[in-house]
């Protein structure tokens, strides 16, 4: 079936738009943004839209923390033949200016949770590497993904309280990525169920923005510490400088007793040259992004999952009654402040740091699933 996309001249393969080269159930497409205010208790804002073509889905999230309060928005719908429409019930995601201006918005009437924003770009698209990674002859991620950080403009409304959001203040990043990642229902294990393969799931995700620069940094590891992702830019908001590669990055994460929580953060980048440079992460507020949202907690909504042909709900949790045990699987963002130190000055940034210590990691002494630090 032809879509309005097949009138442009963007084919990859001999095959229509709606259709991706790989029949591989778990290629997805997806969108990510978040937001924060200038006030220390403004809303921490997270919202994402993944397209599902191998399983006909197309579902969107919302979730804000503000103070002890977690709102969720979720939407899933059947996905249909146009690509370019980026609605899913009350959600619309429009592009506006490709690579710089997008418009991300939730219609007022499905929970405690509405928002028209504008986000617009103030630094370049910045492409990370590839993410791939093969376990028991299956490949388990097969990602491409882009980075950038902008402004915000527009109103958000949270648990009926209005926030007029003015671009001199209210920032954050948004990435889009696309490839083959676990999606929808839980498959059958086969092989893997004998194979012992760990589910360890230890990564730092940041993007951390500065006056005239940000640095983000992909770390994936196994329990053993080995690297599955390792990469640290300086990516300048002057489109003809080129990114920066900052060195291998080593890491020193001081836990929340008692849990695997986000305390602070140091990380360390050494360049072969012996040059080193050093960022601490002083996590401000967490927002528990797996509450909800479809990254695999409940097993009745997960993303690409088949909900029926429309499906809306919400959600408002206590973030001071969620699971402390369910916490330990959950991917964290952390709105957080940063303080990088090149060896003569210090500059300080905010951004967003993201964290998991999901399983066993030899580093700091998480020999199961649920030991807290």
């Amino acid at each position: 079936m032809l879509s309005p996309m097949d009138d442009y001249p963007i084919h990859q393969v001999a095959e229509v738009i709606r259709h991706v080269q790989t029949s591989d159930r778990n290629f997805y497409d997806r969108y990510y943004f978040n937001c924060h205010g200038p006030e220390s208790d403004s809303p921490w804002l997270i919202v994402g839209l993944g397209v599902y073509p191998n399983l006909g889905v197309t579902d969107c999230f919302a979730v804000v923390r503000h103070h002890d309060e977690h709102i969720v928005v979720r939407a899933s719908r059947a996905l249909g033949a146009d690509r370019g429409d980026l609605r899913v019930g009350p959600f619309t995601i429009e592009i506006l200016d490709g690579l710089q201006r997008l418009r991300v918005a939730l219609d007022a009437g499905h929970g405690d949770l509405s928002f028209d924003l504008i986000f617009d770009a103030t630094g370049p698209a910045a492409l990370e590497p590839r993410h791939f990674l093969r376990q028991v002859e299956r490949v388990t991620f097969d990602t491409q993904r882009f980075v950038q950080v902008g402004k915000w403009s527009g109103e958000l409304t949270v648990d009926g309280k209005r926030f007029e959001v003015e671009p001199d203040g209210w920032r954050g990043n948004r990435d889009r990525s696309w490839g083959v990642r676990p999606v929808g229902e839980a498959e059958p294990p086969g092989r893997r169920a004998d194979a012992n393969v760990s589910g360890t799931f230890f990564w730092i995700y940041s993007v951390m923005e500065f006056a005239e620069h940000s640095i983000v940094v992909v770390i994936q590891e196994t329990e053993t510490g080995e690297r599955v992702m390792d990469d640290a830019r300086r990516v300048w908001r002057d489109p003809d400088r080129e990114p920066e590669w900052l060195g291998h990055v080593s890491h020193r994460i001081t836990f929340i007793p008692g849990t695997r929580e986000t305390a602070e953060a140091t990380l360390t980048f050494t360049r072969p040259s012996g040059t080193v440079t050093t960022v601490t992460c002083h996590p401000q507020l967490a927002n528990y992004l797996a509450f909800g949202t479809g990254y695999g907690l409940e097993p009745d909504w997960r993303h690409g999952m088949w909900q029926g042909d429309l499906k809306v709900e919400d959600l408002h949790l206590q973030v001071s009654e969620l699971d402390p045990t369910m916490k330990m699987f959950c991917v964290t963002d952390h709105y957080a402040r940063f303080a990088l130190f090149d060896g003569e000055t210090e500059e300080i940034g905010d951004g967003l740091f993201e964290f998991a210590a999901i399983g066993p990691h030899q580093q700091y002494c998480f020999s199961e699933y649920t030991d807290p630090a």
